[in-house]
């Protein structure tokens, strides 16, 4: 059994002098930035070439993946490739044979500017003659009363004329139309982001109206309002997390797609605005939807339908490859996101060596970079920020590494504080042995990790048959793990555990446990409890188990060494295949050491301390016998495999 100690550059890390290939740089500045978007997105080429198809012909697109790898982006760089079209601006006029039912025109671009300016201008001079008409009258009429001598009755007259005038005759801004969308005659198509937008938001709405009487309401056209769906017209409508759409405003949205318009009505049943209904308003847009995988789930079926059938879907890539051309990317990535920020410093080699480190360390695969660039972006900035507070020309690596700290994850600093306070109550031990507890590790979040205390107890059976209780909060994976574990069991102890009830607690656990991370972990507590054989406190394992004792490879494996090595823990044992994804920050290095294993009797072997050593290991070979014999049977009967 291998052990390793990370004194060194770890297994994943590559000879930093290869890493810029043929780019000769100093600093960020010398990288040249491309000016369209499209040109910007690192790592999705192929959502790129969807992109630049569907631009052209006008297609939607559903875009699904893991936040911050470029759904947003995508979506902006559509509206700068779609084709160049003459833009449209809507205008509603009042109807004066149906005053809830506003009338809809469309004119060129910039036109409607002028048109409502018109009917202002006009509205303006009939106010202005009227109000002249009205003050000849009244100057009249009280000349005609002093002369008479009838002032009374002047005055009376005067009142009288005053409410004619403002009950018969029409208000002059009620015939002028409203511009319900603008647009330019040299702008690009709109992109309109309508990401958790309610229903009056996404489709249009009417203004309520608390005045609906006495002359003073408004014009029902004129308590219009535009929706994301028309202001999007001739452009891209992008909405991600579709799924949080309710059902109903996703087919309202199927019915806008299918028809390239859609009316405007008061969404509110209780408002007045609910009478008003216009006629249909253009709204031929390129919908771009967005979500994680959950999010196809709560689509409406007959909408996701509808974006197949014309459109793509495209999924998008959380890593590529730690390749010098995908490296290179990665160098433009934080050229791009100095320019873009513009108040932070340019990034030197050293700097950049460091962001790149990180995005190996992010991706939690060998040999790959992640691609959730939104969350590198941060750090690139807060580096940024250091350096810009300490008065530097350039961005340092002892910036970014300082960034690294600063800008940790909210889980990150629960993971730190659960620890502290797992040891103040000895939740977690980290020295001597103990019977059936076991320290596994979990993940938090995305990029941290945690000791997750296991606890075994077996009891006489209470019904028929013994029975395997897990408490903590476990999810389906992490129960389907924990049934697996008694085939270990009866391979290694050789009991019937029909007749026990095997208790397994997962200590701390308020979030809950998903994954199977956890298998090897719970096979060690309970052969421990069974065979009264102590554990020993100061090592750490996580790895999934199959049903025949192979430790199998798990995810997060980098952010669980570093959660065991804050935790005080001086071994821990991985599955041997993820050996090759552990990239551990430097402090962590000569702090703990890395013990890899292939099956689940390299660790009882090294984890467990038995009285009787020698009956032990006799027990570990049978046990690995009956693991290997398969294998044996297997090649003997069929020639050719290895």
């Amino acid at each position: 059994m291998d052990t390793v100690k990370l004194t060194d550059e770890p297994v994943a890390d590559q000879d930093e002098e290869g890493l810029f290939g043929e780019i000769d740089l100093v600093t960020t500045a010398d990288i040249e930035v491309p000016q369209s978007l499209i040109d910007q997105v690192i790592g999705q080429e192929q959502a790129v070439e969807v992109i630049r198809k569907a631009a052209i012909q006008r297609r939607h697109v559903m875009m699904i993946g893991t936040p911050g790898t470029g759904k947003s982006m995508l979506a902006k760089a559509m509206s700068e490739l779609l084709p160049k079209e003459e833009m449209q601006d809507i205008l509603v006029y009042p109807n004066s044979d149906d005053n809830n039912n506003p009338l809809i025109r469309t004119v060129p671009s910039g036109r409607g500017k002028e048109i409502v300016g018109a009917h202002k201008m006009d509205a303006r001079k009939r106010a202005q003659w009227r109000n002249m008409l009205m003050l000849m009258i009244v100057f009249g009429i009280i000349g005609y009363a002093l002369i008479s001598g009838m002032l009374l009755m002047g005055i009376i007259a005067v009142a009288f004329i005053f409410l004619a005038f403002r009950t018969m005759m029409p208000r002059d801004d009620v015939m002028v139309p409203k511009l319900l969308v603008s647009t330019s005659k040299d702008a690009k198509a709109p992109f309109i982001d309508a990401t958790g937008s309610q229903a009056g938001a996404l489709l249009g709405d009417v203004r309520h109206d608390p005045f609906q009487s006495g002359g003073l309401e408004t014009p029902s056209h004129d308590r219009v309002e535009a929706g994301a769906i028309h202001r999007s017209h001739k452009g891209v409508l992008f909405i991600d997390e579709i799924n949080t759409l309710t059902p109903h405003s996703q087919q309202n949205l199927l019915t806008a797609l299918q028809e390239g318009e859609f009316p405007i009505t008061g969404q509110s049943e209780r408002s007045s605005g609910a009478m008003v209904r216009t006629e249909p308003v253009p709204c031929r847009f390129v919908m771009i939807a967005a979500g994680n995988l959950d999010a196809m789930q709560g689509m409406h079926p007959a909408l996701r339908s509808r974006i197949r059938g014309y459109g793509y879907e495209v999924y998008m890539k959380e890593t590529i490859d730690d390749t010098p051309k995908n490296r290179e990317k990665f160098i433009r990535f934080i050229a791009q996101e100095v320019k873009n920020d513009g108040k932070i410093p340019p990034f030197d080699r050293s700097a950049i060596s460091e962001v790149i480190r990180e995005a190996r360390r992010r991706s939690n695969r060998k040999g790959h970079l992640t691609l959730k660039l939104r969350d590198l972006g941060g750090l690139v900035r807060v580096a940024g920020d250091i350096a810009r507070g300490e008065g530097a020309e350039v961005t340092t690596a002892q910036h970014v590494i300082a960034a690294k700290e600063t800008a940790r994850s909210v889980e990150d600093q629960i993971s730190d504080e659960y620890i502290r306070r797992s040891r103040d109550y000895d939740l977690t031990i980290v020295s001597g042995t103990a019977i059936g507890k076991v320290n596994g590790l979990a993940v938090m979040g995305s990029d941290s990790g945690s000791v997750l205390p296991i606890v075994a107890e077996v009891t006489p059976a209470q019904g028929a048959s013994g029975t395997v209780i897990a408490t903590g909060l476990l999810k389906e994976i992490a129960q389907e793990s924990i049934k697996n574990v008694s085939a270990i069991l009866k391979k290694f102890t050789g009991k019937d555990i029909r007749n026990i009830d095997i208790h397994v607690q997962f200590i701390g656990t308020y979030q809950g446990v998903e994954g199977d991370s956890a298998s090897v972990s719970v096979a060690t507590a309970v052969i421990s409890a069974i065979e009264g054989i102590p554990v020993r406190q100061d090592v750490a394992m996580t790895g999934s188990l199959s049903v025949r004792g192979d430790v199998l490879p798990i995810g997060g494996v980098t952010y669980k060494i570093e959660a065991a090595a804050k935790a005080g823990i001086k071994q821990v044992f991985i599955p041997a295949s993820n050996l090759g994804d552990v990239l551990i920050e430097n402090r962590y290095k000569s702090m703990i050491e890395i013990i890899p294993v292939s099956h689940i009797e390299e660790i009882l072997e090294r984890a467990l301390v038995p009285e009787n050593r020698e009956g032990f290991l006799v027990k570990l070979r049978k046990l690995a016998e009956h693991a290997v014999q398969p294998q044996k049977s297997q090649s003997q009967t069929e020639p050719g495999v290895a």
